[in-house]
Parts: structure tokens; C-alpha cells; sequence
């Protein structure tokens, strides 16, 4: 193997506080990102929505990672991490502060503005912090670390999704059956008054990232850099281009579908519960599920990574996982499907950590740019999940026509929607057996 490319100027001894202040950025964004769970059904009925129109909740954050992930890498470079990280929180503040004329106008644009801009913000939050926990330590021990942050991470998503399902789920079957009694008029005060339950949320939200935005200037993080490219030997086309990584590439696109399998797994099983009709009090824990899955995962790969077993032997195990759990999804029914939802959870946890290594080997000078490269994937997120939504909303429709009542063609339709798992999951399986060893040096 050629040597690490990437490595920190700190002693071993000397990460333990900056791996702890990397992590709680982890958790800042994770809570931000896994409300979306709640956000979906949330915004579905303020808004009057279809299944493919909300998940453009997810749309609106992820795609925000293919808008300014390279502009990211071009602050990052004028700046610094540590700027950089800081800057990221008080972007991802304004986007909360969005909120509160959304609900005054009760208008999903809007709404999808907001979350834009919190994308916005944690694209350049992720595109910092995401190489700078690699770099921090020995490239073998990457996916530990990351597999650290994940952990922070899905922890703080469960409590944003319990915390903001408690908010915006609550009572929500109650006021539905009263959309049937009520006239237009009545029907538009109460969904105006379920608008302005995300007020307070976003203001604390908004408060707390400012704050954060400010103390992070001031964090004790040490600067670490990207060690040079190996020397070519005699003979040897020298690279001049992040064209000539064939391997990051391959990581992109893997990293682009594991997004998109991610979110799914998180946000779409609350929707997936409901459609199945189990009550909204009961489903709004859903995504709680699926991320303590990912959290137990995590604690695993911690504690095997890489002493027991490698990066690569990590992501052939989830990939295939994910393989065996999406069959289980469209062959069960009910509760028992939705906990294999969840259990892609346990699937998804080490490809993220795994990835990132094993695509940034290698890149020498080039690492900043491949990050961005890597950040931009998490499109994948706001792509392949209203993909989803359009195949449970042509299921449906396709039912209905045939004669099959609008609850059993709804349950129907939304378990149809994961057959866009398959493919996902793998071309993950074919970069953990090849396409991570493409154009690496032996």
C-alpha cells in the first residue's frame, strides 16, 4: 500500500479534546438533519401535500451539499477549519430563523428556503469537519474515529426526532378527523395554528447556533494538514488531476446512494408506519428506531475498527446486509416491516466511516477537493428519497385504478417504494469488493 496521505501534526495524546469538540459539531448537525423524519408527515399536512412533494423536505437540505460543497472547499482554503466551522453554524442559524415567516405564511417554499439555507450551513460545517477528523490521526484508524462522530451524530438525531415529533406529531390524527367536519375556513385556522408550532423550536434552534457559531473561534483545535502526494517512481505519470482518482470517484457515487438509503431508512418510516396504519403516537418514535440501530452499530466499529477488522471488511458486511434487509422489507407486513426499516440502521452505520478512508487514500494535495467531492454526495439524499415518494405515489394511483381501496393501496404503495433499495446497496457491494482498490497504489 502507498504510505497515509493524510495525517495530523498532533501527538496521539493531544486529539482527545479536539476529537470531543469535532464530535459535538456531529451532534449539532445530526439533530438538525434527523427532524426531518418529523418535518415529512409534518409538512405533508399543513401544506396539503403528495407522498413526492414532501420528501422535497429532503431535497431542500440535501441538495444544498451539491450547491456549495466546492464553494466550501474554496472557503475552507481561504480561511481555515476552524473559521470555516464557525461560519457554518451561524449560516445553519439564519436558516432557522426562516422559519418563523414560513409559518406566518403557512408556505412551503419558504419552509424549503429555510431548510436550504441550514443545508447551506452544515455543507460547510460537513466539508470542514468531515476531512479534519480523518486527518487528525493515522488514515487506518479513520474509520474509528468517524465511526465516533456517527455516534454523536445519531444520538443527537434521536433526540431531535422524538424531540420535534413530540412538537409537530402530537395530536396530529385528532385534527385530521376534524378536517372532516369542519368547513374551509376552520380547516385554514387550524392548519395555520399547526404552522406556528414550529416557531419556538427554530428560535431556540437559532439561538443556540449563534452561540455555538461564536464559541467555536475560541475552541483549542490544532491545525493539521494533508501529507504530499508519494513521489513517482522513475517511469510514472505524476498525478496532476482529481480525474486521476478513479477510486474517489467510485466513493462518490457510493457515497451518493448510501445517502440516499440513509435518509430513507430515517425519514421515511415514520410515513411508512402511518401508511401502514399504525397510529401517528405510536409512529412518530419510528426514526428512534432506525438511528439506535446506527448508534449500536457505531459503538461496534469503535471497538473492532481496524484492531479486529478492516475498513474494507466493514463496508462488504453492511453492503450485503443491506441486501438481506431490504428483501425482508418487501417480503413481511406491518410492525415487522417497519423494524426491518429500522434495522437497515444496523446496515447503514459503518459505510459512511468506511468510505471516507478509503476514498481520501491516496489524495495527497488533492484532499481538500475530494472532500467537497465526497461532501457533494450527500446529494444522494435529496435525490433518492422523493425518488421513493414518486414510486409509492404511481403505485398507489395504479391500485386505486384497479380497484383496490385507498388504505390497503396506500400500505401497498409504500412498501412497493423499497425496491429502489436494491440497486443502492449494490453498487455500495461492488466498490467495497473493487471499486475502492481502482488506480491505489499496491
Amino acid at each position: 500500500m502507498a504510505e497515509n496521505t493524510l495525517q495530523s501534526s498532533q501527538p496521539k495524546n493531544n486529539t482527545v479534546i479536539p476529537i470531543i469538540i469535532i464530535a459535538g459539531l456531529f451532534f449539532i448537525f445530526g439533530f438538525v438533519t434527523w427532524i426531518n423524519g418529523a418535518l415529512i408527515p409534518f409538512m405533508k399536512t399543513i401544506n396539503e401535500l403528495t407522498d413526492a412533494q414532501s420528501y422535497l423536505v429532503a431535497s431542500a437540505s440535501y441538495i444544498s451539499f451539491v450547491v456549495m460543497a466546492l464553494p466550501a472547499s474554496y472557503i475552507i482554503n481561504k480561511i481555515g477549519f476552524r473559521k470555516s466551522m464557525s461560519l457554518g453554524l451561524i449560516v445553519m442559524a439564519l436558516g432557522a430563523l426562516v422559519f418563523i415567516p414560513a409559518a406566518e405564511a403557512r408556505t412551503y417554499w419558504v419552509f424549503l428556503t429555510g431548510i436550504f439555507i441550514q443545508g447551506a450551513g452544515m455543507t460547510l460545517l460537513q466539508t470542514a469537519s468531515n476531512p479534519y477528523i480523518t486527518i487528525l490521526g493515522p488514515i487506518e484508524s479513520a474509520a474509528k474515529r468517524i465511526a465516533i462522530m456517527g455516534i454523536a451524530n445519531k444520538v443527537a438525531g434521536a433526540l431531535g426526532s422524538v424531540i420535534f415529533g413530540a412538537l409537530l406529531l402530537s395530536g396530529i390524527d385528532k385534527i385530521k378527523e376534524q378536517f372532516e367536519v369542519v368547513d374551509d375556513a376552520e380547516k385554514g385556522r387550524l392548519l395555520d395554528t399547526m404552522a406556528d408550532s414550529v416557531v419556538m423550536p427554530y428560535v431556540v434552534m437559532a439561538i443556540v447556533l449563534f452561540i455555538l457559531g461564536f464559541l467555536i473561534r475560541k475552541a483549542p483545535l490544532p491545525h493539521v494538514e494533508e501529507a504530499p502526494i508519494e513521489e513517482s517512481k522513475t517511469g510514472e505519470t505524476a498525478k496532476t488531476s482529481i480525474f486521476q482518482f478513479p477510486h474517489l470517484w467510485l466513493g462518490v457515487l457510493a457515497l451518493f446512494l448510501y445517502v440516499g438509503v440513509e435518509v430513507i431508512a430515517g425519514d421515511t418510516i415514520i410515513s411508512y408506519g402511518i401508511a401502514l396504519d399504525i397510529p401517528v403516537e405510536q409512529a412518530k418514535f419510528f426514526t428512534l428506531f432506525t438511528l439506535m440501530a446506527m448508534v449500536a452499530t457505531y459503538a461496534l466499529g469503535v471497538f473492532l475498527i481496524p484492531k479486529y477488522i478492516s475498513q474494507a471488511f466493514a463496508l462488504k458486511a453492511s453492503a450485503v446486509l443491506g441486501i438481506l434487509l431490504s428483501f425482508c422489507i418487501l417480503f413481511t407486513e406491518g410492525f415487522i416491516s417497519v423494524l426491518f426499516v429500522a434495522a437497515l440502521g444496523i446496515a447503514n452505520a459503518l459505510v459512511w466511516p468506511a468510505i471516507w478512508p478509503l476514498a481520501l487514500n491516496g489524495l495527497g494535495k488533492f484532499t481538500k477537493t475530494a472532500s467537497a467531492l465526497l461532501i457533494m454526495a450527500i446529494a444522494g439524499g435529496a435525490i433518492i428519497p422523493p425518488l421513493y415518494g414518486a414510486l409509492v405515489d404511481n403505485r398507489k394511483e395504479q391500485l386505486i385504478i384497479e380497484g383496490v381501496n385507498e388504505v390497503s393501496a396506500m400500505s401497498e404503495a409504500a412498501s412497493f417504494g423499497y425496491w429502489i433499495l436494491l440497486p443502492c446497496y449494490l453498487i455500495i457491494l461492488y466498490y467495497a469488493f473493487f471499486g475502492h482498490k481502482i488506480g491505489v497504489k499496491n
